[in-house]
């Protein structure tokens, strides 16, 4: 059966992806706001040859025509068959100001008059679900329970983004900020789906140095696999990703220690450290371990604070970057403190353009303030509030073979502490996955991805659930 050889699932991601090989790296909501960032220039520069063409034609007037060069064509029958005459400065600027106008049709307008710019991707969805999947579209775990199949399709997972580039700072500084939104928030009925903040950032940059407020992923989990079947949670939530997006405070510090000359700025290698510390709200979630009666005790939200080193080294098209990182907290629950202190560790390796390596690892304990398995500490028949102790990680190797399409098999996995925990609690929770992504044209993307989740429960034992999605994403 399928979902006891999981191997036969990823050979069927391969085989689906028959496709004439024409591919490219997987789009991100970055690429788009790249994509912008060179229109506004181009729109810039544009106004600018407006400006210069004006001057032009106020300073330049053509002289009167010669009555004796008059006659002197009509007396030898000369017609107009001559070679046709540059525009005229009057020509140029109706050109120009035609092509501004439709480049501004891209902005968004501000009360402040900053540039503004409308990015994201309507993404449709289309899944099935295994009997222990649960009901959801795309369920973290599988159940201990058997259920029927589920199927259904989706836009839910279609995200907005508005992009904002502010007014200069003191000290040749730079401001920015972004907001991105989708249609997660409520439940599956097409007429409950809420509208809410995913991501949202405030940086002032300058030339070494950031500061960021926003609600992110956390600092020492800023890596993700790529998938568009799971968008609204990011991909292997609870398998290793510590991923919960919540509010932050944080600092970057950049630093380049050499930098080599080569003809073209893509293979310039490069070799820096960026340093990045501050404050992280941690969602305490209620643990599904503890006893029903402490949860009306538990402090919902909690500093955390965290800190991450990324050592990197290579160009644009090869590249090496390693990244250590801690984060510490305290969970208040019961009348007591709870601390969580997690060691991270994560990583890309990208020996060529056609093939890159990720991934993260992360061991410590009470995690679930992070976006890990919700069961982050015990409480014991003595009312005594311990720890679960918890290691996980994920990793994706991405191959681009050309410049269409794009294969990712990626999984993820976290382990806890069975002895840290109490009835039918999660021992293991483990995913894997493959997807491929075709790009069809230079905003429309289509995807097939297959997974299989693996649930290690105390008392209920191993529970599968297969998962797959036909995705079809329209950039904007």
């Amino acid at each position: 059966m399928l979902m006891r050889k999981p191997g036969i699932l990823l050979m069927c991601v391969f085989a689906s992806a028959s496709v004439p090989a024409l591919a490219q790296s997987s789009p991100t909501l970055q690429d788009i706001v790249a994509r912008l960032d060179k229109l506004e220039k181009e729109n810039q520069d544009l106004m600018a040859e407006v400006r210069q063409l004006r001057q032009e034609l106020a300073s330049a007037q053509p002289p009167p025509s010669s009555p004796s060069m008059t006659t002197s064509v009509a007396a030898t029958g000369n017609s107009a068959e001559t070679t046709p005459s540059r525009p005229s400065p009057a020509e140029r600027i109706a050109i120009q100001e035609n092509r501004t106008d439709e480049l501004d049709q891209t902005k968004v307008g501000t009360l402040q008059r900053t540039p503004t710019w409308l990015t994201g991707m309507i993404l449709f969805n289309a899944f099935h679900n295994g009997g222990f999947g649960g009901g959801g579209q795309y369920p973290l775990t599988a159940q201990p329970t058997q259920s029927a199949d589920t199927s259904g399709a989706s836009f839910r997972q279609t995200v907005i983004g508005l992009k904002f580039n502010g007014p200069d700072l003191p000290g040749g500084g730079k401001s920015s900020a972004s907001g991105y939104f989708d249609f997660w928030g409520g439940t599956a009925n097409p007429g409950n789906n809420l509208f809410r903040i995913r991501t949202a950032t405030i940086d002032l940059t300058w030339k070494n140095t950031t500061i960021t407020a926003g609600q992110d992923k956390p600092i020492v989990a800023p890596r993700e696999p790529t998938s568009l079947a799971q968008v609204g949670l990011a991909p292997l939530s609870a398998a290793g990703n510590l991923w919960d997006w919540q509010p932050q405070l944080r600092v970057e510090q950049r630093f380049v220690f050499g930098r080599a000359a080569t003809p073209t700025e893509t293979d310039a290698v490069e070799t820096g450290m960026r340093a990045q510390v501050g404050v992280y709200e941690t969602s305490e979630a209620y643990s599904a371990a503890s006893p029903a009666v402490y949860s009306g005790t538990l402090e919902r939200q909690r500093p955390g604070y965290e800190g991450r080193v990324m050592f990197y080294r290579g160009s644009q098209k090869r590249r090496i970057e390693i990244a250590p990182g801690y984060h510490y907290s305290n969970t208040h629950v019961a009348g007591q403190s709870v601390e969580s202190q997690l060691t991270t560790l994560d990583w890309l390796a990208k020996p060529s353009d056609r093939i890159e390596f990720t991934g993260a690892f992360f061991h410590g304990q009470n995690d679930t303030g992070l976006g890990a398995l919700r069961q982050g500490f015990t409480i014991l028949d003595s009312d005594l509030a311990i720890p679960v102790h918890a290691t996980g990680g994920w990793g994706q190797l991405a191959f681009f073979p050309a410049s269409r399409i794009s294969f990712h098999i990626y999984g993820g996995e976290e382990s806890d502490r069975t002895s840290d925990l109490i009835g039918n609690s999660i021992s293991r929770n483990l995913v894997y996955s493959g997807n491929v992504v075709y790009r069809f044209a230079a905003n429309i993307l289509g995807s097939f991805e297959v997974s299989q989740t693996r649930t290690d429960y105390i008392l209920s034992g191993q529970r599968l659930n297969n998962h797959y999605d036909l995705a079809l994403a329209y950039l904007f």
